[in-house]
């Protein structure tokens, strides 16, 4: 029997089956996670630029970096890689793996090793609330401004501080992506400063359209 071109073709090409979206279902791997994830968020904060991992261009950068490697297993050799001298104790997330395709979500329902900030809002995070009552440490706070190049931006919220003893618990870390000619920063503060930013835009406040809200990763998702 011969089997026309087309129908050959098809034959040759692998069905593709949507991405699967990862969930961490136990409650412990939910917290191995999100104390991974504020710790290196944070972690890179405190370090000089020039010992950041070379990916930590933006506020996105930043937050894939903490993400892949809150997932991974935390060997010896893991904090050697990461220059950790002294790294914390926490437990990793047991099922913690690494998909040679990649841990994000892309616009086609495939999984890549790259996210930018809308992505990482639009197919990897869920929104929450634009109340800041909300914001529980490892969530995300998304920002569009139109008139800059790249308009998404992201902020993480830490919660407590994992390297100073205070009593405040509303600390947030980004990157600052490129400043003109220079490569940009990351930066450190708290909620209540962000909220007298002296850009209103930069505000994260319901009257403001510019804050798009909170939102919080998807495989901390809970429920049916």
């Amino acid at each position: 029997m011969r089997i026309p071109a087309l129908a050959f073709l098809l034959l040759l090409t692998p069905l593709r089956t949507p991405a699967q979206p990862r969930v961490l279902s136990h409650p412990s791997d939910r917290q191995a996670f999100l104390s991974w994830f504020t710790y290196l968020a944070e972690y890179n904060y405190f370090r000089p630029p020039s010992e950041w991992p070379i990916e930590l261009r933006d506020c996105a950068a930043l937050a894939r970096f903490a993400y892949r490697e809150s997932l991974a297993p935390h060997t010896g050799e893991w904090a050697l890689r990461l220059g950790l001298l002294t790294p914390p104790s926490y437990a990793s997330v047991r099922t913690s793996e690494h998909s040679p395709k990649g841990l994000f979500r892309g616009n086609s329902d495939e999984i890549l090793h790259f996210a930018d900030a809308d992505t990482l809002r639009r197919r990897n995070s869920h929104f929450l609330s634009r109340d800041l009552a909300a914001a529980r440490p490892g969530d995300l706070l998304f920002f569009h401004q139109p008139d800059q190049n790249f308009p998404f931006h992201l902020m993480i919220f830490l919660g407590p501080s994992h390297f100073e003893k205070s009593a405040a618990r509303d600390w947030i870390v980004y990157h600052t992506g490129p400043i003109g000619s220079q490569p940009g920063e990351i930066r450190r503060l708290r909620l209540v400063e962000l909220l007298q930013h002296p850009e209103p835009r930069w505000r994260p406040q319901v009257g403001n359209p510019r804050f798009l809200g909170v939102y919080r990763w998807n495989l901390l998702r809970t429920g049916g």
